[in-house]
């Protein structure tokens, strides 16, 4: 019995001990779970401050950047209400001052009238006292004196008048002329420049400053061949990307404005390079030519044109007669024609043709002595014109008698389109032609090559061969060149003459 007691205390007592254990267990592990909950709590508690904080930070820093925009804006009302505010007290003091000025000026007028209305009583008292004594010394009534004073005024009034207005009218004429001839002036000085320009330089226009010296070479070589290949004078001075081309003859103009733009382009400038582009341009010029000939047949609806006549009509467009464009003048007399003829009831395409044509012989290939109007004759009867056409080009200027209607619709279409103001201008023609006679005068002399004048005829460059002038020999053709010029050609300033003699041996390999 005791032992079975002694057995279920063991029992009762184990029992109890594991109770006890198994709390003790479960409350380190509640608390274990606990520390576990509170550690993550605080992490989401910090986490939570610190989100609270940066949405904090972000919201003040809207809330900052709206304030300064609304600060920006408010203070950009205020400038513009300021500059209101001052613009307008300007306005007012202005205001305030033409107030002023005009109270004055209407107290100084009110005091002219004051006083010419007391000088005006002052003179109809005068004058009835002389005509009372008038009457009594007459013996005419007051009335017939009054009328015969009125009259006597009259004329006296008349008579100043009239050597008032001639005195206005003089002073108005010579004003007149002194404004006209102002307005002339300032005409000529803003026309002069860009007239010049047009006719005697180009643009050659760059992408940087660096190409200049490309352009110029080692020792001036590349610019002293690109001259001589195409005998127009390069100007490469500190205008900002820019190369001034100057030459009166705008087809050598052109050959090197497209021979600089290749040569740029294709960053190889040296002076076998530059002979080779510049005949290449040449060649490619001459198509250009040709297709512009072509092209103003088309639009002018004339058919059936001899190309060798097309491609006299495209070199039109590179040619000036007294200054106006050959070609826009040639298209001019053509439409003018074809108007005129079909007033006149004549052959509008017929008339549209020698139009076209008449001034044929300026832009021949070589220049022999003869009138124009002739040689443009002979020209187109060269290449079968009919003899109507060939008429009206030979007598657009008298040289020939006219035996058909064209001929002074020609004439008469030819003189209108070349004498309406700002048509042509005489000082570039008789310029051109001076310097077409100074290089003629190089050429004829012995082993000159090639002769281009430069710097508006200021400079005339003469390439010799070096087979046949030598180096003393040069130094003579200067002179005898210079002395030529000297006395037989009409010039402003001075001429240079420089004469080149270049020696270059030349072979292949085959």
């Amino acid at each position: 019995m005791d032992s079975i007691i002694v057995i279920i205390i063991g029992v009762a007592a184990g029992a109890v001990v594991t109770f006890v254990l198994q709390n003790v267990l479960l409350k380190k592990k509640q608390e274990q779970i606990l520390k576990i909950a509170n550690t993550e709590g605080e992490a989401m508690k910090k986490d939570k401050i610190l989100e609270a904080k940066e949405r904090f930070l972000k919201l003040k820093e809207e809330h900052e950047s709206n304030t300064k925009d609304r600060e920006r804006k408010i203070q950009s009302i205020e400038d513009r209400a300021k500059q209101k505010e001052k613009t307008l007290s300007q306005k007012i003091e202005e205001t305030s001052r033409k107030e002023k000025d005009f109270v004055k000026k209407q107290e100084l007028f009110d005091n002219k009238l004051d006083i010419l209305e007391k000088k005006q009583v002052e003179l109809d008292k005068t004058q009835e006292k002389r005509v009372l004594e008038l009457s009594k010394l007459s013996g005419m009534s007051q009335e017939e004196a009054k009328t015969m004073m009125m009259e006597a005024m009259k004329d006296e009034a008349r008579t100043g008048a009239m050597s008032h207005i001639k005195e206005i009218m003089e002073e108005a004429n010579l004003n007149a002329t002194k404004e006209a001839k102002k307005i002339v002036i300032q005409t000529i000085q803003r026309v002069a420049q860009e007239q010049t320009i047009e006719n005697a330089v180009s643009i050659f226009n760059i992408e940087n400053d660096d190409v200049k010296g490309r352009i110029i070479g080692r020792e001036g070589r590349n610019i002293r061949a690109i001259e001589a290949a195409t005998g127009v004078e390069i100007v490469v001075d500190d205008t900002p990307e820019a190369i001034i081309l100057s030459c009166f003859d705008p087809i050598r103009r052109e050959i090197a404005r497209l021979s600089l733009h290749q040569l740029v382009s294709d960053g190889r400038i040296h002076p076998a390079r530059v002979e080779e582009v510049v005949a290449k341009t040449k060649k490619q010029l001459d198509e250009e030519i040709a297709e512009t000939g072509k092209r103003t047949c088309i639009d002018l609806g004339i058919h059936g044109l001899h190309p060798e006549l097309m491609r006299m009509i495209g070199r039109m467009k590179y040619r000036s007669s007294y200054g106006q464009n050959l070609l826009q003048h040639s298209r001019e007399v053509a439409n003018m024609c074809a108007i005129m003829a079909a007033e006149l009831g004549q052959n509008v395409k017929v008339a549209k043709r020698a139009g076209l044509l008449h001034d044929i012989g300026k832009v021949p290939d070589e220049e022999p002595e003869l009138p124009h109007a002739i040689l443009g004759m002979k020209i187109a009867e060269k290449y079968g014109e009919k003899p109507d056409i060939l008429n009206a080009i030979g007598a657009h200027h008298d040289e020939i008698e006219m035996t058909s209607m064209i001929a002074p619709i020609v004439q008469v279409c030819d003189s209108i389109s070349g004498a309406r103001p700002g048509a042509r201008r005489e000082i570039v023609e008789s310029y051109i032609k001076r310097i077409k006679e100074l290089e003629s005068l190089a050429l004829a002399y012995d082993g000159v090559s090639s002769a281009f004048a430069l710097q508006a005829g200021r400079e005339l460059r003469v390439m010799v061969e070096s087979e046949q002038v030598t180096d003393l020999k040069a130094d003579e053709l200067s002179f005898a060149i210079s002395q030529q010029i000297q006395t037989e050609m009409t010039y402003p300033g001075q001429v240079k003459v420089t004469v080149i003699r270049e020696k270059r041996a030349v072979n292949y390999a085959k």
